[in-house]
């Protein structure tokens, strides 16, 4: 069963969009005013359970009544009664509340369960009173408007806001507002020889107005006094200084033209918080003038003052006021208003509260790679003597910042060229056989014989170093030196016979086993593959150009 006491006009059901279709809670404006929950409808009652005889009636404008149940109807939340009016007569109203909840209502608005003034209930609505209810309910609109035209005819200073029908139709309700007081006998008179019914008039104030009109608040809800506030208490600007709210009438004034009731919501929370925010009367006195209150934040505990013609505010806590106030007090002027700072203890780093540093590793490895160089630099470098320490300690040429001396080139010892591992020097595998005897030399072997045969009291020669060092160019057989000049033998091998070296003359080389055959012409393929490989034609000396001497035949 869907409500039928919208102000809209109508009933609401669930297939329209202003309609709740729960009994009686609908939301165009009529129904759903100061409703209440029943939590205690779905709760199993003992059988032998006496319920309460009290029920709540609601009527138009959110108006609500008790009144007893006599006769032990069954009644459920929404649906449609008549009782007994006021004086005489009957009307019709719509169950809000029924139960053990309807107890604890009239004990919160202090009506005795046993008031004698407590009317009953009638009957269950049928369609005739409905529809009789309902065509009274049209009228009330064209009431309304004649009674204010009556009332401007009258210049009354009131404001008629509502009127509300007997659903017989044998009494009207006038609601209005009026600030002063207000002799509308005559009005009275008029309005009830021009309807022809019992005319009552009740004042209301400004709140209980808007609570019956209805609203959206600033706050994007619905108005409270609509919704479920009753008790209206009074409210005044001192309100909206203890919250440091701007005195702006436009903005603390409802709908009702009054100050808006939610100031007072959260007053006993400012209250509260005001206790820790000292009081400036008059303003601070420090040494470079007197600081103004300009502002304070009373959760934060936090206050702004400015100086004369300054506009920097300097904000300040509560204790830091409360210091310079006492202070004051004593006759003395802090330099600023600003606390003197202290030093704060640093906190120490996790990694320090840790076994070490979290870096320790990273530094590890980095001294461990630059360690490990250095003993690979002092491990290549080669002992030298004693004589050559002192000498080189003795020397002028010492370097100035402490480093060892770099020794002559002369003295130096020659570098030796690291060979492949499974080859042994020349000097184990014993000396080279000589060539024969009738094998001419070329004068670049007499050349470099005589060059590298020291004299008496002439120091050993020694090998160059760097490119001079190198090997032979093996494809051009040309010398990295100018003029054709070879390099120096190596110290560890013995000096050897050139091939084309006449003075002495040794036997041949004997042949490897399995390799070179001797050939018809007295030459060896090993040969043959030696002189390919040095460049084939195996010239010597100065750009290159002279040619080999050729190697005559053996006397065999």
């Amino acid at each position: 069963m869907a409500c039928t006491t919208c102000s809209s006009g109508g009933g609401c059901s669930t297939s329209k969009v202003g309609g709740c279709g729960s009994k009686g809670g609908c939301s165009s404006g009529g129904c759903t005013r100061l409703n209440v929950f029943d939590w205690l409808a779905d709760v199993d009652m003992p059988s032998d359970f006496r319920g309460f005889d009290c029920v709540e009636i609601r009527f138009k404008g959110g108006r609500k009544e008790f009144f007893r149940n006599t006769k032990n109807l069954p009644l459920v939340t929404g649906d449609a009664v008549v009782v007994e009016a006021a004086g005489s007569g009957w009307h019709l109203g719509h169950v809000s509340l029924k139960g053990e909840l309807v107890r604890l209502q009239m004990r919160k608005k202090k009506v005795p369960t046993d008031s004698r003034d407590i009317r009953p209930i009638l009957r269950v609505a049928t369609p005739d009173d409905e529809e009789r209810w309902q065509a009274v309910r049209d009228l009330e609109n064209g009431t309304m408007f004649r009674a204010r035209a009556v009332v401007d005819e009258l210049r009354l200073k009131m404001k008629l806001s509502d009127v509300e029908y007997q659903a017989d139709r044998t009494r009207a309700l006038f609601y209005y507002s009026a600030e002063d007081r207000v002799d509308f006998r005559e009005l009275i008179r008029r309005l009830a020889d021009e309807f022809r019914v019992r005319v009552e008039m009740r004042q209301i104030s400004l709140r209980q107005e808007a609570g019956r009109i209805g609203g959206i608040g600033v706050c994007g809800r619905e108005l409270c006094c609509s919704t479920w506030l009753t008790d209206f208490k009074a409210v005044s600007t001192t309100a909206a200084r203890y919250q440091n709210l701007s005195l702006n009438p436009q903005k603390l004034a409802g709908q009702c033209g009054r100050l808006k009731c939610c100031l007072n919501y959260e007053l006993d929370a400012y209250l509260d918080a005001l206790k820790d925010i000292p009081q400036v009367q008059r303003p601070l006195q420090v040494a470079t003038g007197e600081a103004f209150l300009q502002k304070t934040d009373i959760f934060r505990k936090r206050m702004w003052f400015a100086f004369r013609g300054d506009n920097n505010w300097v904000m300040l806590s509560a204790e830091r006021v409360r210091e310079v106030l006492e202070m004051n007090k004593r006759g003395e002027k802090p330099d600023t208003l600003l606390a003197p700072r202290q030093e704060e203890e640093v906190a120490p780093a996790v990694s320090t509260l840790m076994e070490g540093d979290l870096d320790r590793l990273d530094d590890q490895i980095k001294s461990g790679s630059k360690r490990g160089k250095r003993k690979r630099k002092e491990r290549d470098r080669p002992e030298r003597p004693a004589s050559q320490a002192s000498e080189a300690a003795a020397s002028p040429t010492a370097a100035p910042d402490g480093r060892e001396p770099r020794e002559p080139r002369e003295a130096r010892e020659p570098r030796r060229r690291e060979r492949p591992e499974g080859r042994a020097p020349r000097s184990e595998a014993g000396p080279r056989p000589p060539r024969p005897d009738n094998q001419p030399t070329t004068p670049r072997a007499d050349a470099a014989a005589t060059a590298t045969t020291p004299t008496e009291g002439q120091a050993e020669p020694r090998g160059r170093r760097g490119a001079a060092a190198r090997p032979l160019n093996r494809r051009g057989g040309r010398s990295h030196r100018e003029g054709g000049e070879s390099s120096a033998p190596r110290p560890d091998q013995e000096a050897r016979p050139r091939r084309n070296d006449a003075a002495g003359a040794q036997a041949p080389r004997p042949p490897r086993e399995g390799g070179d055959q001797p050939r018809p012409d007295g030459t060896t393929s090993q040969g043959s593959r030696s002189r390919g490989r040095r460049g084939g034609s195996g010239r010597r000396g100065e750009g290159g150009a002279g040619p080999a001497a050729s190697t005559p035949p053996s006397a065999s």
